[in-house]
């Protein structure tokens, strides 16, 4: 992680330096996300390590939740330079300016070979982690950024379409707009205490209620507590004259739920049949 991030700060200052010089906003545009990988990289792992943490009296489910949030600041730090860099290359289009297509490509070639690099640092750590796999988006757009520009500065040098310089800002900012929104809606949906995607409730309660001596849940909430746990919590009617075995009924649901569903942590509050709640909903409150 630190060699990552050491290597694209000196590479976003590289861009920038390069980006001026050669008069490419396409460069500069992927200096930008650079210096936007380096961040995300830093919050990435700071993350990680408070995630890592035991649950405390503070915070009674634990900090796994500290990547998620930190999965939400890098996406949504992807669609502002996203947005970003539409608007300038917008601008360009109306007052193109001039560019050195061959600094353009020696730069831009740089770029690439430690966006691959850095990508490939951040790759097994990013199939577990929906933290980790913000950070290696960032490297992943910018290699492809790093193509784009290619491309620009072989077309200006052979051609002098300055035009294609904005044309591939715009493409990249597409490409990086894309990518952070296809990540965003999960992280939400976790921060709001959604139901996984994969899970139906219905199916979560019909599996539960299958078990005899279940007359019924109902007050039933089914949440992602981070990317890999998900929580069950319900109130739970034991059918007329089975009061007695409600313990083991309880442990034969919690074992079917873990076996169909992968739930492991299960809270049931029991009640008889003779003394249901009123008034509450199948789901929630």
């Amino acid at each position: 992680m630190a060699a990552a991030v050491g290597v694209n700060l000196l590479l976003t200052l590289a861009q920038v330096v390069g980006g001026v010089l050669s008069g490419s906003l396409a460069m500069i545009a992927d200096a930008l996300h650079n210096f936007s990988d380096a961040a995300s990289l830093l919050i990435a792992a700071l993350a990680r390590r408070i995630a890592r943490r035991p649950a405390d009296s503070d915070m009674t489910f634990g900090y796994g939740r500290a990547e998620v949030v930190a999965a939400l600041i890098n996406l949504t730090t992807l669609i502002v330079i996203g947005m970003y860099l539409v608007y300038e290359a917008v601008l360009r289009f109306f007052d193109p300016q001039e560019v050195i297509g061959w600094l353009v490509i020696v730069i831009a070639a740089v770029a690439l070979v430690i966006d691959l690099a850095t990508a490939a640092l951040t790759y097994t750590m990013s199939k577990t982690s929906v933290n980790i796999r913000a950070a290696f988006l960032h490297n992943i757009a910018d290699a492809m950024g790093s193509l784009a520009v290619i491309l620009a500065g072989v077309l200006i040098w052979a051609f002098g379409w300055v035009w294609v310089d904005p044309a591939i800002t715009l493409l990249i900012a597409g490409y990086i707009l894309w990518m952070a929104w296809s990540e965003i809606g999960g992280v939400i949906r976790i921060l709001m205490l959604g139901s996984p995607p994969r899970l139906a409730p219905e199916s979560v309660l019909a599996t539960a209620e299958a078990v005899e001596g279940v007359a019924g849940l109902h007050h039933a909430h089914l949440w992602q507590m981070d990317e890999h746990q998900t929580a069950l919590q319900a109130h739970m009617v034991i059918e007329t004259g089975a009061w007695g075995r409600a313990d083991t009924i309880k442990q034969t649901v919690k074992a079917r739920l873990e076996e169909a569903h992968g739930l492991t942590h299960v809270t049931l509050e029991m009640e008889c049949a003779a003394h249901v709640c009123s008034g509450v909903q199948r789901i929630g409150h």
